[in-house]
């Protein structure tokens, strides 16, 4: 049954490289995540994080939708701890629709899901502890700069933030 699945796997994974078109690397910075609202922290008072800074790759698999990877990473402290901090690792498949576009603006909806490493620390002591993570986006909006470059902005909830914006460049 394993290798079942795993040839169904591969097989579509051949079929979506085929039709990948163009890839796209993007660098975010989102607001208020997940990771501060919920508790991915293994308890305890923290400090709000600074934020989450994202990377990641899209290959058009579809006129209309892109597939890809993101790697975002954010940390906290903890409040009553001056060595205490909580590192936050996020990998996660995303999938992005254009719903509406035109020459230079395109609107779209994001959602992804992954996975959260966090690796807690507090002097000789740390522990790790996995989280699911996930991103849902409802309203984005990317305008073209130029062929090669665009600038992004979305309003959604999850790893990546309440609020994101970044840039795109098309390899």
């Amino acid at each position: 049954m394993k290798k079942i699945l795993l040839v169904m796997c591969a097989v579509l994974g051949l079929a979506f490289g085929a039709s990948a078109q163009k890839a796209q690397l993007q660098i975010g910075y989102g607001g208020y995540t997940q990771m501060d609202c919920t508790d991915m922290h293994d308890g305890g008072s923290i400090n709000n994080a600074w934020g989450a800074l994202t990377a990641g790759i899209n290959f058009k698999v579809a006129p209309s939708f892109t597939l890809g990877f993101t790697y975002t990473f954010s940390s906290a402290s903890y409040k009553h701890h001056d060595d205490a901090n909580a590192y936050y690792h996020v990998v996660m498949l995303n999938g992005k629709y254009d719903y509406w576009r035109n020459s230079i603006v395109k609107l779209y909806a994001h959602g992804a899901v992954g996975v959260d490493i966090t690796h807690m620390t507090h002097d000789d002591w740390s522990k790790n502890k996995s989280y699911f993570a996930f991103q849902v986006s409802p309203l984005g909006a990317e305008v073209g700069l130029s062929r090669v470059a665009s600038m992004f902005g979305e309003l959604g909830f999850g790893a990546q933030g309440l609020m994101q914006v970044g840039f795109r460049l098309n390899l």
